[in-house]
């Protein structure tokens, strides 16, 4: 049998959902391999112990093949980072021998088996999820979901599946090379992080399969088209198909608008919210400070605005002049 191996990325502020993915995969999947890559460092006072997780390795961003790293991660914010580590993450685990990798967003919850998916990978080398799987034929559902897909992309890239096939080595490869220099939320540019390139993958490599089962990444965007039911006998169903896993994406913002637009007051998605939020606070790590992130902020502690990472981004006199612009400080990225 092939050796599955599974990864998410995140900083410590999503550790809690990090824990709630982990004791969800483990419960259907337990040989499964489930990593995580961290793209972080501790605060003082936090303690954080992999030895303590349900995971089995931790891979941080400073081990991963990247270009020089601080002025890398300085162009990027948060989400653009926590994406733009996925495809050497990928490379990193298909290079040392992993038969098959899943990546998982941190925000998932896993409902149940992914046997059928992975056993797609016998056959094709890439695995997607589009975000709608049928037509809307609502005018705001329209606009929401099938004009959204245009914008950000037509696959969720909460979720990955790729073989390790030698098509499947080229396609992390070339998507590893895309993120290292356009892993960024800019829209209007015809980029959203790394999901807007797996627009391309159908086009550009063989053995790309696309999984229209209903059941595999239900989010709040595509309740529209899958109606999820609980029946008496306890399983939950997307459409008519079980459900595999849950993206919680957003569950206290944007997300919440989406779920009450298109979750028709229906009780069983507000349950699956309840225990979702449930679980978060089970898992809430102990002496985190709110809203921490270790590449937020200049060495001197002041933020980094987004405009500051924008304007390094684009000036190449500005990178040779500050080769760490975390130490260089808040002035001479502004004044520069």
């Amino acid at each position: 049998m092939s050796e599955v191996h599974c990864f998410t990325s995140a900083s410590f502020a999503y550790l809690d959902r990090v824990r709630v993915l982990a004791e969800t995969l483990r419960r259907h999947h337990p040989d499964w391999k489930l990593w995580f890559c961290l793209v972080d460092e501790e605060p003082p006072g936090f303690a954080f112990d992999p030895a303590e997780e349900q995971i089995d390795g931790v891979v941080r961003i400073s081990e991963l093949d990247l270009p020089p790293l601080k002025p890398w991660m300085f162009k990027h914010d948060v989400v653009e980072l926590c994406t733009a580590v996925k495809g050497a993450m990928l490379c990193r685990l298909l290079d040392g021998g992993a038969d098959k990798v899943v990546y998982l967003d941190p925000d998932i919850a896993v409902f149940g088996s992914m046997a059928d998916m992975i056993g797609r990978l016998d056959q094709h080398d890439v695995v997607l999820t589009p975000h709608q799987v049928e037509p809307d034929d609502d005018v705001q559902a329209i606009h929401d979901n099938e004009i959204g897909s245009l914008k950000w992309g037509i696959y969720n890239l909460g979720f990955l599946a790729v073989a390790g096939t030698a098509n499947g080595r080229r396609f992390a490869r070339w998507w590893r090379d895309r993120l290292f220099e356009h892993c960024y939320d800019e829209v209007p540019e015809g980029l959203f992080t790394d999901q807007k390139w797996c627009d391309l993958a159908p086009a550009l490599f063989d053995g790309v399969h696309v999984l229209r089962d209903p059941g595999y990444n239900v989010a709040s965007w595509n309740l529209s088209r899958r109606r999820v039911t609980i029946g008496e006998d306890g399983v939950i169903r997307a459409g008519a198909q079980p459900l595999r896993f849950f993206h919680f994406t957003k569950v206290t913002a944007s997300g919440e608008v989406m779920l009450e637009r298109y979750a028709g007051g229906r009780v069983e998605i507000f349950e699956l919210m309840h225990w979702y939020r449930s679980r978060l606070a089970a898992h809430r790590p102990a002496n985190l400070p709110k809203g921490w992130w270790a590449f937020g902020h200049y060495a001197d502690g002041t933020p980094v605005p987004r405009a500051h990472r924008r304007k390094y981004r684009d000036r190449s006199d500005l990178q040779a002049r500050y080769p760490d612009p975390f130490a260089a400080g808040s002035a001479a990225i502004a004044d520069g």
